[in-house]
């Protein structure tokens, strides 16, 4: 059985799925590899407009596979010291593959997501939990930092600098209630509802303009690195202008809803 399983649940919308339950889809290298190839060729996909990530069985991802971390591939011949730098390159690109899929992202977060797992949560655009979701920065419990994969980055950015400190520094578990309250999900729904919960929300993004969707996610991400709110509302005109003067999207919704249907976007 593959550890990395991609599936079209519904139209446009993708499903990656790691697979490798008995270790709580952990983040061996035999995993993480085609996941990244999976995200890979998900955003490459013109048919895909919006795309789903979850673990199979019980957990989410469990971070760090600590007893069979797997293959890492190219490093015959290199000292320890290059091999650690070659395997943390490697796990970084995981998480910039998923930061790059074109389409929205949603983690669907069936429970545990730890260590390196919490951090390919935050790497997603959108976060829904079950109620067995569970997040930690392990790092620190583990005796190194809690730095890891964009965490300090990605982190502070979703709940703000003191939760994050707290969390990271502490060590402890953020259970799904918590996570709501505090932002670190969107919503929490029973855990039976939640991969049907995730493919409506899905739908309903892939319904809309994929420039319109796909700016806006740009944009999104752009604002967590810009200098300066002028700059950014620079960039975030342009990209309005180009859906506006580019597309049809605009007349097509004014007139939907005078017709009192659903837009039809040609793009």
């Amino acid at each position: 059985m593959p550890f990395v399983l991609v599936d079209r649940p519904r139209p446009h919308v993708a499903l990656i799925t790691l697979n490798r339950p008995e270790r709580m889809n952990a983040m061996a290298f035999d995993v993480m590899i085609p996941f990244r190839e999976a995200l890979e060729e998900v955003s490459r996909d013109n048919g895909v407009r919006a795309v789903v990530i979850t673990g199979a069985g019980r957990g989410f991802c469990s971070g760090a596979d600590l007893e069979n971390p797997g293959h890492i591939p190219g490093i015959d011949g290199l000292t320890l010291p290059t091999i650690a730098l070659r395997s943390m390159e490697l796990l970084d690109d995981v998480v910039r593959a998923l930061r790059r899929v074109h389409q929205p992202v949603i983690a669907a977060v069936n429970g545990p997501a730890i260590g390196g797992g919490l951090c390919l949560s935050l790497a997603a655009d959108i976060r829904l939990g079950s109620d067995t979701a569970l997040f930690r920065a392990a790092g620190i419990n583990n005796g190194l930092t809690a730095s890891e994969l964009g965490l300090s980055y990605l982190l502070p950015r979703a709940i703000g600098s003191s939760r994050a400190f707290e969390m990271m520094l502490s060590g402890r578990d953020v259970d799904a209630a918590e996570a709501e309250r505090i932002g670190l999900v969107s919503r929490v729904v029973p855990g039976d509802k939640l991969l049907d919960a995730s493919y409506e929300l899905a739908e309903r993004i892939a319904g809309f303009s994929r420039p319109g969707t796909e700016l806006t996610k740009r944009m999104l991400w752009s604002s967590l690195d810009a200098a300066s709110l002028e700059a950014h509302m620079g960039q975030e005109g342009l990209a309005q202008l180009y859906v506006r003067l580019t597309t049809h999207n605009f007349e097509e919704a004014i007139k939907a809803r005078r017709e009192n249907r659903p837009p039809d976007f040609q793009d």
